[in-house]
């Protein structure tokens, strides 16, 4: 999708330094990526506590079988 953003050229050119990307439209991507990650996290935290797992469930068990 094609769209004209105005950006905060110290962080575009903050982002490319620590990165080594070399293209605007690759930081904006690779930020959008981490950014609805970071936000799927934050969703798994707010469920913690409100699961209930069987009485037998072993997660090691399931971890050493792969």
């Amino acid at each position: 999708m094609r769209t004209n953003i105005d950006l905060n050229d110290y962080l575009i050119n903050e982002a490319i330094r620590l990165t080594k990307i070399k293209t605007k439209k690759e930081i904006v991507n690779l930020t959008l990526e981490e950014f609805v990650t970071n936000c799927k996290k934050k969703n798994l935290t707010e469920i913690k506590g409100k699961i209930k797992f069987a009485d037998n469930y072993d997660y090691k068990t399931l971890r050493q079988e792969k």
